[in-house]
């Protein structure tokens, strides 16, 4: 006798279809599973055998083989216990194979028999409606996640014993569904922090709103308690809601890190904020089994790194790349493993170990002092933080002022506006925002008169701008113009772009 069902392993954040087949013969009664199996998986003969005799289910003695399709795809995880007791089951002539037929199966087994939450089931119903199945059968706990998916029929099964009633006509389970419209038409930016609750710091907000208008990294400089941190966690307030397409691909991501919320999908734009004591791999992702690191996690959303020069100077250099090819490659002998991580990077920083440095009144640290501490951070990842910019000191009459400072909700219309700007200006390219232009495209887009050409050489040569430097500031410039509806990037536009680089001090 013979079972398939389908299935799905997962490989970095994508998934890939496996066919698990189970076959029955007489012969030497054992229970043999092959197909680039990891350990975990091999130990679901062990789970299933009891699990299916405490659901009531007595398995004739007989050669029980399992394969799981293709053998070329290593396979992880005990989401394969469902989909193998449900073959075994087809097998041994409990289940009809016919009704099994176009049915996604994925879940762990207890030894009782009732089925546990999975990690990566979002991306694996994404797949499994792409290759034509009409529904599936996931675990309770992960049915609403599937649901998020639409366009095919999601059950939650908590146990084999449900499973079975349902497909042999007993029991029928019901259809988890999602109403994802009305879900996105309901969300709100919750009470975080808002920037009307940022007194002062005009200079600091103009840069932030920037960087947000262009999706440019920003780096903010400053004594302790000038609103460094506060500035950065606000960020996400003014940045434009997910869309739909967003969402779906960020809640992927964070499906298979196990760190999906209840409601099934991501609604707004994720904000990461590791320690700086954050290992390499936690960072950047990996592990025996790679999963997402907090640079994927924070895919189209704020990566935010506080203290920066106090992280590990090693683990900042992981940055570089992904800041420039918006992945994470990560290999292993099983193969390479490619995560996204399209995200902004916003960081902070004092100027000194003691944290008020050039204030000599204050500041307790020698020169050379400072030269170390600033050097943690490599030139090479300076360049590829776009704004650089200055807090200072709250003063007592900002703090009291009776003036309303502006919200993030008036914020975020200006930023929007500038976000449908690019898109419709990088419609069918393969970049969407300003700060993405390849350096080959930048000239075109900017439309540079005589008097910019000259203001650029003096700018490049006075301040021995490197390349990658250059290039980053005319993202800005063009990001500058675009906040006023300029279609040409002005001497005005160069000379504030400009300003956002960093000081010699803090080099």
């Amino acid at each position: 006798m013979f079972g398939t069902v389908k299935s799905a392993a997962i490989t970095g954040i994508d998934s890939h279809m496996v066919a698990v087949e189970a076959d029955v013969s007489d012969g030497l009664p054992g229970f043999s599973m092959v197909g680039y199996l990891a350990s975990e998986v091999r130990e679901a003969q062990d789970r299933v055998r009891t699990a299916l005799r405490n659901s009531g289910y007595h398995l004739q003695p007989r050669k029980i083989t399992v394969n799981l399709a293709p053998g070329d795809i290593r396979k992880f995880g005990a989401g394969f216990d469902l989909p193998i007791a449900v073959a075994v089951m087809a097998a041994y002539g409990y289940l009809p194979q016919k009704m099994l037929n176009g049915i996604f199966f994925a879940g762990e087994l207890s030894l009782d028999g009732s089925v546990q939450g999975i990690r990566g089931i979002l991306g694996m119903v994404m797949e499994a409606k792409r290759t034509g199945c009409h529904a599936c059968m996931v675990p309770q706990a992960n049915a609403v996640e599937a649901a998020a998916v639409g366009e095919i029929a999601v059950y939650g099964i908590r146990h084999l014993r449900e499973l079975a009633d349902h497909l042999t006509g007993g029991a029928k389970l019901q259809r988890t569904s999602i109403n994802i419209e009305e879900k996105f038409q309901k969300r709100v930016l919750g009470d975080g922090p808002d920037f009307a609750d940022i007194h002062g710091q005009k200079i600091v907000k103009r840069a932030a709103e920037i960087a947000a208008s262009g999706m440019h990294n920003l780096l903010i400089s400053g004594p302790p308690g000038s609103g460094k941190s506060m500035t950065a966690k606000c960020i996400p307030s003014i940045l434009p809601l997910l869309t739909l397409e967003e969402s779906l691909e960020v809640s992927r991501i964070h499906s298979v890190a196990g760190t999906l919320p209840g409601e099934g999908i991501l609604t707004s734009r994720p904000f990461r904020m590791p320690h700086h004591t954050v290992s390499a791999s936690a960072l950047a992702g990996g592990g025996v089994v790679p999963h997402p690191g907090e640079i994927s996690l924070a895919h189209r959303g704020v990566l935010y790194l506080d203290e920066l020069p106090e992280f590990q100077k090693e683990t900042l250099e992981i940055l570089r790349q992904p800041l420039e090819d918006a992945e994470v490659r990560i290999a292993r002998s099983s193969g390479t493993y490619i995560f996204p991580a399209d995200f902004m990077l916003v960081a902070s920083r004092n100027p000194c170990k003691c944290g008020y440095y050039p204030d000599r009144k204050r500041c307790t640290c020698r020169e050379g002092d400072v030269r170390r501490y600033l050097s943690r951070i490599s030139r090479p990842l300076l360049d590829r933080i776009d704004l650089h910019v200055q807090s200072e000191q709250i003063r007592y009459q900002d703090l009291v002022s009776e003036i309303k400072e502006e919200s993030s909700s008036r914020i975020r219309h200006r930023v929007e506006a500038v976000h449908r700007l690019q898109q419709q200006r990088y419609q069918g390219k393969a970049w969407r925002f300003n700060s993405e232009i390849p350096p080959s495209a930048l000239e075109p887009y900017c439309m540079f008169g005589q008097k910019e050409k000259e203001r650029l050489a003096d700018l490049f040569e006075r301040r021995h701008l490197t390349a990658r430097a250059y290039h980053r500031m005319l993202r800005v410039a063009r990001t500058i113009a675009d906040m006023e509806g300029a279609k040409r990037v002005t001497v005005n536009h160069l000379n504030e772009a400009f300003l956002y680089r960093p000081d010699e001090y803090l080099m």
